[in-house]
C-alpha cells in the first residue's frame, strides 16, 4: 500500500538533544519512520531565538513534536511558540504535540495557544522529570553526595521521561490522541528525600538533602555563574510550582499508553546500573 503524504512526510523532532526529544526520535527511526531530529547543533538548525531558523525545519513537515527550551514559563515564552505555530500551519503542518509542564501558568497559556491555532493537537502536561537528577542540573550534586535545594515536605509524582517518549510516539503515530490532554506523573507523589533515598539505595552511596532557603539558594546560583533569567526561573520552578499545587499523581501514563507509569525506583536502578552517578 503507498503511503499518504501524511504518512511518508518527516516527523521534526525540536529538542533533539534533550531528555525526551532525544528518546522521541530513537523511538520513531526505529519504526522505520523519517525523522528530522533538530537543535541547534543541527543540521538544519532549530533556534527559538532565531526565528529565521524555523523555515527549513518545517519544510515538508506534517507531524511535530515541539519542547521549548529552557521552559515554557521562561519570559516570553508564548509569543513564540504562538509564532511557531502560526508558522507551522502555514507550513502544512497537521499535528502538533506539546511537551508542557504542570502547573505552571504560562505553560497553560502556551497550550490555549496551540488548541486555538487550528491545528490538530496533543498536550503532554508533565510533572517534574525524574531525569534532572542523572540528565540535568541535579546530576553534580548527586554525584557530590549533597544536594542542597530550596524544598521541605513538598511531595511530587516524579515522571519518567521514557513514559513521556512513548506517550509522545503514540501521539505522533496512532489514531484517537488527536486533541487530548493528556497529565503526565509517575504513578506515586514523594519527597525530594525520598527521591534521594532511592537513589542511593540503588547506588550504594550516601546521599545528603541540605534544606536551604531560597534567597541563599539565589546567592549560591548566581556565584556559581548562572544568569540571573535562569537564576529566576530555577527559583520560580523549585518555589511557586513546587508548593504542593501538583502533589496529586494523574493517570495520564494510564489514559494514554494502557499500562501504568513507571516508578522512581525503577528509574533509579536503571540510571545507577548505567553508572550515571559514579563520582
Amino acid at each position: 500500500m503507498a503511503l499518504t503524504d501524511f504518512d511518508a512526510a518527516p516527523i521534526l523532532v525540536l529538542g533533539a538533544n534533550g531528555k525526551t526529544g532525544r528518546r522521541v526520535a530513537e523511538r520513531l527511526r526505529k519504526q522505520g519512520l523519517d525523522v528530522r531530529a533538530c537543535a541547534r547543533s543541527t543540521q538544519p538548525r532549530f533556534d527559538w531565538n532565531d526565528r529565521v531558523t524555523w523555515r527549513a525545519a518545517l519544510e515538508g513537515v506534517k507531524r511535530v513534536y515541539v519542547t521549548y527550551q529552557p521552559d515554557l514559563a521562561k519570559p516570553g515564552a508564548l509569543d513564540t511558540v504562538s509564532a511557531f505555530f502560526d508558522m507551522a500551519l502555514t507550513s502544512g503542518v497537521q499535528h502538533i504535540v506539546l511537551l508542557s509542564g504542570r502547573g505552571e501558568e504560562e505553560a497553560q497559556a502556551a497550550e490555549q495557544a496551540l488548541q486555538r491555532s487550528g491545528a490538530s493537537w496533543t498536550i503532554l502536561r508533565c510533572s517534574w522529570f525524574m531525569q534532572n537528577f542523572s540528565e540535568s542540573f541535579l546530576i553534580d550534586p548527586v554525584r557530590e553526595g549533597v544536594l542542597a535545594l530550596p524544598v521541605g515536605d513538598i511531595r511530587e509524582p516524579f515522571v519518567d521521561a521514557e513514559d513521556i517518549a512513548d506517550a509522545a510516539v503514540a501521539a505522533l503515530t496512532q489514531p484517537g490522541h488527536e486533541n487530548r490532554l493528556y497529565e503526565l506523573t509517575g504513578p506515586r507523589a514523594i519527597t525530594f528525600a525520598e527521591a534521594l533515598e532511592c537513589i542511593a539505595k540503588a547506588s550504594k552511596r550516601d546521599l545528603q538533602l541540605v534544606p536551604v532557603p531560597p534567597d541563599a539558594f539565589r546567592a549560591g546560583l548566581l556565584e556559581a555563574g548562572v544568569s540571573k533569567p535562569e537564576t529566576d526561573l530555577m527559583l520560580y520552578l523549585f518555589t511557586t510550582v513546587l508548593d504542593g499545587r501538583n502533589a496529586q499523581p494523574a493517570d495520564g501514563v494510564r489514559t494514554a499508553l494502557h499500562r501504568e507509569a513507571r516508578t522512581f525506583e525503577d528509574y533509579a536502578k536503571r540510571a545507577a546500573s548505567s553508572g550515571v552517578w559514579d563520582a
